[in-house]
């Protein structure tokens, strides 16, 4: 339990996770980078940012689809 309280307040700027994010979606990442997030960014921040950033991605592909179909 210790770990996860330890885990939630580690600070780090919203966009060292929006970039740790947007690299997941991407599929390619360092493995020192990948390291260095785990050890840097707040977990809770990573899970809100990643589903805040799959509804702008789905509701991106909506539009465009709807753009390009009307």
């Amino acid at each position: 339990m210790d770990e996860l309280k330890q885990a939630a307040g580690r600070k780090s700027s919203f966009l060292q996770t929006l970039a740790a994010v947007l690299w997941s979606f991407f599929g390619v990442r360092k493995g020192q980078d990948h390291d260095r997030d785990m050890a840097s960014l707040n977990p809770v921040h990573v899970i809100i940012t990643g589903v805040m950033a799959g509804v702008l991605f789905v509701v991106t592909l909506v539009v465009l689809v709807r753009v390009i179909l009307g």
